[in-house]
């Protein structure tokens, strides 16, 4: 395909990240909007929602020479509608100019689903953009300048991998972020532990202007400014964060050596973001109180992806004050946020949502293997899927994780089988029964006898083919 030539005004189909493309026009963005280094892109304002990013050119297309292509690959209610906004524009705008108007309000990574892989994006010129549209409202926001230093000592000393998207503007965009601008607490953040997870929230966290106190247990992840035990960052923060892989590592952070607890006094704000079960975050959120601290539970659904985009979603519950003290922490790190009552809750509902992940994601790879030694093609059964009920990104990215043999981790499998383990034990505590998560559990623990602990949730379908 020659390249195409796209300028101020364009009607284009632009793909951010890893979500279906999506209808826009190429406007100038505002003023204090700086366009990212090297390299080439434009500003696009998306038709039927309030989403706005840098799209870099090879992952634009014009609207015209590509709308068929596009809508035989989306078929979702929202991106009908999206599709009609633009019908609509261009019928008004036929014969003279016509500034654009979007009707529909909501957002593109929440109603995006289905088959991606098929879609290849060519590059394109790109021309410079001069005029400013005086009818831009919103933004997002992680292009706006706030340089601290600190943020850029954790991106470079955290090492945080983050996957090229094609979009450098895709943070915090739902109902919970503010509409154009997220105006950080004048609170001292810490936050304890540094993986997956943590790595993605501390940068976004930075990236949004707050001023955050790091501490991690291995050295070699250190950032931002660095705290030498978890009893000294809780003593010098307002509110801090923890992170961490398990029960037991969330205890031994609080009730340890040098831990929580010993930094907790009057005031001081605890929020345990781990995933871990009722009766661990009743413990600590008891111990928190005896010390005169507040505390609220508020573990994140999502994995590293999300968590550097700025996308989970977080379900708090404990000290509402406190929740809404972390409004500006949490509009930043993801893209909606649930309180959900009495300490537990959280806890609770965040492994009842692994629970459903896990299993699904066995019965995915039980299925994979199945169409293999049946003669049948496994990207045929991904491509059906794909063009169905059960279409989504989970699907789509963990079927190309084992179609092509990349067991990167994005969730490490020894934490859902964790979380799996965790859930069949609540459900044993009410007298449920929870025979699904019992039977995947089963097919997870053969995975980490397989060594596989280490690698994505998706290799749990070595299980199956060992």
């Amino acid at each position: 395909m020659a390249a195409v030539s796209l300028r101020l005004g364009d009607l284009v189909w632009g793909k951010l990240g890893r979500y279906p493309p999506w209808p826009g026009k190429i406007v100038n963005p505002p003023k204090d909007l700086k366009k990212p280094r090297g390299k080439k892109c434009f500003f696009v304002k998306f038709f039927g929602t309030e989403d706005h990013a840098w799209i870099k050119v090879e992952q634009l297309k014009p609207y015209h020479a590509h709308k068929e292509e596009m809508i035989k690959i989306n078929k979702g209610k929202r991106f009908q509608q999206a599709v009609d906004a633009v019908e609509e524009f261009l019928r008004r705008a036929k014969g003279k100019d016509q500034d654009l108007t979007i009707p529909e309000s909501s957002t593109v990574k929440g109603v995006m689903a289905g088959p991606m892989a098929a879609f290849k994006w060519q590059p394109t010129v790109s021309e410079p953009v001069k005029d400013a549209d005086p009818h831009f409202h919103h933004f997002l926001l992680s292009q706006t300048e706030k340089p601290a230093v600190c943020y850029q000592a954790i991106t470079k000393k955290l090492k945080i991998c983050e996957e090229e998207t094609g979009s450098t503007s895709i943070q915090a965009a739902d109902s919970t972020a503010v509409n154009g601008s997220i105006t950080p607490t004048d609170k001292k953040i810490g936050f304890l532990g540094l993986g997956l997870m943590g790595s993605g929230i501390v940068s976004n966290l930075l990236k949004m202007g707050h001023t955050v106190t790091v501490w991690n247990r291995t050295a070699e992840k250190e950032g931002a400014r660095l705290g030498r035990t978890p009893a000294e960052v809780v003593s010098t923060c307002d509110i801090t964060f923890a992170c961490v892989s398990d029960p037991k590592a969330a205890k031994d952070l609080v009730l340890g050596p040098s831990g929580v607890l010993q930094g907790i006094r009057p005031g001081k704000c605890y929020v345990d973001m781990s995933t871990v079960d009722a009766d661990t975050v009743t413990e600590l959120a008891q111990v928190a109180a005896s010390r005169g601290g507040r505390f609220l539970e508020a573990p994140v659904s999502g994995n590293q992806q999300l968590s550097n985009d700025g996308m989970l979603v977080i379900l708090a519950a404990g000290d509402r004050g406190l929740y809404e003290d972390c409004s500006s922490c949490f509009q930043a790190m993801g893209k909606t946020s649930f309180f959900l009552g009495e300490v537990g809750n959280a806890a609770k509902m965040m492994l009842i949502v692994n629970m459903v992940q896990g299993s699904f994601m066995a019965t995915i790879a039980e299925g994979l293997t199945l169409a293999q030694v049946t003669g049948q093609s496994q990207q045929t059964l991904l491509d059906i899927l794909n063009q169905g009920q059960l279409a989504s990104i989970f699907l789509d990215q963990k079927c190309q994780n084992i179609l092509q043999g990349n067991f990167k981790p994005d969730f490490y499998l020894k934490y859902i089988q964790k979380d799996l383990r965790l859930a069949i034990a609540l459900g044993d505590a009410v007298n449920h029964p929870t025979p699904m998560a019992a039977a995947a559990n089963e097919v997870y623990k053969r995975a980490k006898a397989l060594d596989q602990s280490d690698n994505d949730m998706s290799a749990v379908y070595r299980a199956y083919i060992h």
